[in-house]
């Protein structure tokens, strides 16, 4: 198995969590992240992002703040050599039922059809149960739960071993549990990149 393109969680995996970001003078990447993005471009890792922004169709910002909050993320992560391959985003409230809010595969089906992505050679990185299954619906070779964010709590709710550092693989995951537990991102950067140099199972 060789991991081509890393689909990203934004909030609490690349940048700092907050309650319903809308303004970009608040982005912050997490420790780390610019550098482990980085370290995946180089080795020809894609990389994009799959967002649920539940905020726009809640009414409290509209697109132009969830396009001005992208804008600053790109640019902070391009101060460390990182470019974005492409972005999909869900505007939808939850009520709404759409096709597109993680954990439906709406966001992978998107990037897939214009990128010609091969879920076989793609992973999700994310901080949710939501982003694991995702990634696990959409057929992902790799889904990789990370605990920064929301990421230590789900973990703990959904009863699965914390890594001491690094990443733990987990034997047998379910349908809907991560085929790893990484501390961060950088942690599951270094997963990806050790399973694309054949160095882990």
């Amino acid at each position: 198995m060789r991991i081509a393109n890393l689909i990203l969680d934004r909030d609490g995996t690349v940048i700092a969590d907050k309650h319903y970001l809308a303004d970009p003078a608040g982005v912050e990447l997490l420790p780390g992240a610019g550098e482990a993005l980085a370290s995946l471009g180089r080795s020809g890792v894609r990389l994009f992002v799959a967002s649920n922004q539940s905020g726009i169709g809640r009414g409290y910002f509209g697109e132009a703040a969830y396009h001005a909050v992208h804008g600053r993320m790109c640019e902070l992560l391009a101060a460390h050599g990182v470019r974005l391959a492409d972005t999909a985003f869900c505007p939808h409230a939850p009520q709404e039922n759409c096709t597109c809010r993680k954990p439906a595969p709406g966001l992978w089906d998107a990037l897939a059809a214009v990128h010609g992505l091969d879920p076989a050679a793609s992973a999700m990185v994310g901080d949710k149960a939501a982003d694991v299954q995702f990634g696990r619906r959409a057929g992902l070779a790799l889904s990789l739960l990370v605990l920064t964010g929301k990421g230590q709590d789900e973990a703990h709710r959904l009863g699965l071993p914390l890594p001491a550092a690094g990443c733990l693989a987990l034997d047998a995951p379910g349908p809907d549990q991560p085929h790893a537990v990484c501390t961060d991102l950088a942690a599951a950067a270094r997963f990806i990149l050790d399973l694309n140099a054949g160095g882990a199972a």
